[in-house]
This record gives structure tokens, sequence and C-alpha cells, in this order.
């Protein structure tokens, strides 16, 4: 696959512990499952796995590493909780690394956009130095990817891409110009939280219980309108309606990083995202989530940490 242009990426918050993902997705996997979730998306040619240190609990990345990172491509990210001090993203990447078993990763995100001159700059270290690849910016606005850009420019850089939430409910990335701007410039742009927190899947379909489904599940009978009309275009298509809202991002050049712990997941993602939704048929789901306005998460869900 061409990492500069994936379909999709396989994403890996829910990885880890047993009790993460019965917190977050109300159920665990054992090894086994995972490993054989990986091998299929090394079928299907899908070979970004999206990882981060406190994804389960600390342990998906270990997780990762153990199972073996030789044929798959690896993205992570370097978190700013608090204000730069110099060494911080060396010191985060070498432990990465540790617990990848490898001596570079293929793209590395700034997080969240604090102190950007400054992490920037130590990434532009790093990726000279060969242990990153390709830099990225995740939960950056307009105005901040523009100044990642400039940084990144002056060093003869390119900026890989910009990994943001998005999904059908919520496009204000496309409002507020980010994403025309990511297409103006040659640069990805990633989606994640696409089926915001299981809100865009089949309500008629019985799922484990999870501390974020109980969260947002009064909101459902808000989204019913949409449901039927994403039941009816994923019928032409034969897919199933979390698989209409994989497909919504992927038909508009959009990257979904998807959550998938299970082969048939794997499979599903792979199926959606290469179908090509018709622009009425893009234009009625947009319609139609404009009029149900509901809100799950929100698109700077992660504002309240930048400083």
């Amino acid at each position: 696959m061409n990492i500069q242009k994936p379909l999709a990426v396989i994403g890996t918050n829910a990885w880890g512990s047993s009790a993460y993902g019965k917190l977050i997705r109300g159920n665990s996997v054992d090894d086994e499952t995972l490993i054989a979730s990986m091998k299929t998306a090394k079928e299907k040619d899908m070979l970004i796995f999206d990882l981060a240190q406190d994804y389960g609990f600390g342990k998906a990345q270990k997780m990762v590493g153990k199972f073996g990172t030789q044929d798959i491509y690896i993205s992570s990210k370097f978190t700013p909780f608090r204000k730069y001090h110099a060494g911080q993203v060396r010191k985060s990447l070498e432990r990465d690394l540790s617990e990848f078993r490898r001596s570079y990763v293929d793209i590395y995100w700034l997080h969240l956009p604090m102190d950007i001159e400054q992490n920037l700059s130590e990434m532009i270290q790093l990726y000279h130095e060969g242990k990153i690849r390709n830099i990225g910016i995740s939960n950056f606005i307009l105005e901040e990817c523009k100044k990642a850009k400039s940084i990144l420019d002056r060093a003869g850089i390119p900026l890989y891409g910009v990994q943001n939430h998005y999904s059908l409910i919520n496009r204000e990335w496309e409002e507020k110009g980010v994403v025309d701007w990511c297409r103006e410039n040659h640069i990805s742009f990633w989606a994640w939280a696409v089926l915001e927190e299981g809100m865009l899947t089949d309500p008629r379909v019985k799922s484990s219980k999870s501390i974020m489904k109980l969260m947002f599940q009064r909101k459902r009978e808000q989204l019913h309108s949409l449901y039927v009309l994403m039941h009816h275009i994923g019928k032409h298509y034969q897919i199933t309606i979390p698989q209409v809202a994989m497909a919504f991002c992927a038909s508009k050049g959009i990257v979904p990083v998807c959550g998938c712990r299970k082969p048939y997941q794997v499979e599903q993602l792979y199926e959606a995202t290469n179908i090509q939704l018709s622009a009425k048929e893009i234009a009625l789901l947009e319609q139609e989530a404009n009029q149900c306005n509901v809100k799950i998460l929100g698109s700077d869900m992660f504002r309240f940490m930048v400083r």
C-alpha cells in the first residue's frame, strides 16, 4: 500500500488491558483475536496501525510490539500534557521505539497544538536522524495547521497529515476550512471517532454495554431518521449502517481511523472504504444529519487541554 494515500487506518484505542476494553467497548478480546485481526489487515493491505502511549491503559503499543511490527506501518503520537521542556519529544519517542521494538516510526503526530514550534523542532531533528519517517499534527484548528506547515516548510519537510475528529454527524472541520485546506495542500486528513463511540451503528443490533454507549444512549432516538436513511443506502451496496458511516468518509477523500479488534471488523472497514457513494447519496446523508442536529463528542473536545 501507499502510505501517502491510505484508504483507511486500523485504530487501536481499545487494544490492551481487558479492563480497558470492557470499560470503553463493553467487552474485551484476547491476544489471539487481536493477532488474527492484524493478519486480516495485512491480507487486505491495510497496514497502518494508529497508536498512542495511553491507549489500552498503556498496553496497546507494547502489545503491537510483541506481536511484531516488521511488516506494518506504525503511526504514533507525542502528547504534550505540560509546558515544554527540552528533550521531551525525544524521550517520549525513545519509549515508543522501545515498546515497538524497532528503530523508527512511520508517522509521528504532535497530538495537541501546544508549544508548536518547540515540539516540532524536536520532531524535525528526529526526522533527520531517521527515527521519524513522516510528521503529522492532531486536534489542530486551521491557523495552527498553517503555522505547523510553515515550520516544516522551512525545514524542507512536508506536513504528512492532520488527524482530527470527524464523522457524518460532526463535519465542523469542513465548515472551519481544515478539510479543504488539506486538499489544496495535498495533505492527508484522517478522521478519528468516525462511528461516534458506537452511536453510528445499527440500533437494532444488540451489543455489549460500555460507559461510552451509556453516556450517549439517549441520543439514539434523535438519530432515528438518519439510521433509516443509512440502512436504505446500505442495502443498495449490501453494507451495514456503520459501514455507510465509514464509506461516507472514504468517498469524500477522508481517511477513517476505525477501531478494529476483531477480524470481521477489519473486513467491514475494507469493504466500506472500497465503496464510492454517489454525490446525491452524500448530499442526502449530510442533509439528514444536519436535520437531526445531534452532537456526540464535538470537534474541539480536547481544546480544554490546550494552554
